[in-house]
């Protein structure tokens, strides 16, 4: 029992969760025995199944598995379902992750954008993130202590304004996010509940523009227009069905 709560409070202190004594985790502990025996074991073989797959390289045949609180129509308690594809937008599964952080550089200071964005909205845990200003200036160190003076001070003191970059790194994850910051004085009217930021995936790519006629061509065809709206009805139907061919019998 002393071995499972020191445990269990080394793992909270990592993720800040609030820590237990002995007598709350041998109380917690007691309640999840039925639950390993049923539905962990059950997910857990799915993940040995899953994995034997992976060791395969059969990829094409992985599945998500959903458990069901009860038997679907035909009877089955777990139903498979294809894996979706990445998204691009998405900055947690995307091949290169790159979001759009919009929020006042002149009131956020580099500590509450460490705690409040990184950490508690992105789940990053110790993160370093480095300006791309081509000096490589580092506002927010894993390190302890190492940037602890920069945390009261504005992001705009650093210089990070409209569409300043950050490359930010969460070494523990072993995860690299890119952050594009937006300057924004307003973001939201209500004094109980202020927005300080709002985080949207990466844009997606602006479709290519379409070639432009050139001059000649579109002189062509503003005239084949013109021409066409100058005939009367009559001339314009005759235009319509005459036939080069005159070889050809044409019953009208």
């Amino acid at each position: 029992m002393d071995f499972v709560t020191a445990t269990a409070n080394i793992r909270a202190s990592i993720f800040s969760i609030e820590q237990k004594s002995r007598f709350d985790v041998k109380s917690m502990a007691g309640n999840i025995i039925p639950a390993i025996a049923t539905t962990n074991a059950i997910i857990a073989g799915q993940i040995v199944l899953e994995g034997m797959k992976i060791l395969r390289d059969d990829w094409a045949k992985c599945t998500m598995s959903i458990l069901q609180r009860r038997p679907t129509n035909r009877r089955k308690l777990i139903v498979p379902s294809p894996l979706e594809k990445p998204r691009e937008s998405c900055y947690a599964c995307a091949e290169k992750p790159e979001v759009t952080v919009s929020l006042n550089t002149e009131t956020m200071t580099v500590g509450g954008f460490e705690e409040k964005v990184l950490k508690k909205h992105l789940g990053m845990v110790a993160p370093d993130v480095e300006i791309e200003d081509g000096k490589g200036t580092i506002i927010i160190s894993s390190e302890e202590g190492e940037t602890t003076e920069n945390n009261e001070k504005t992001l705009s003191h650093f210089g990070v304004t409209n569409h300043t970059r950050l490359k930010c790194d969460d070494f523990l994850q072993e995860y690299e996010l890119v952050v594009t910051i937006l300057h924004n004085t307003v973001l939201s009217e209500s004094r109980e509940n202020p927005v300080e930021f709002t985080v949207s995936g990466s844009a997606a790519p602006a479709p290519a523009p379409l070639p432009a006629a050139s001059a000649v061509e579109t002189t062509k065809a503003v005239n084949e227009v013109t021409a066409s709206n100058s005939l009367t009805p009559r001339k314009r139907n005759r235009e319509e069905i005459e036939i080069e061919d005159n070889d050809d019998l044409v019953v009208l």
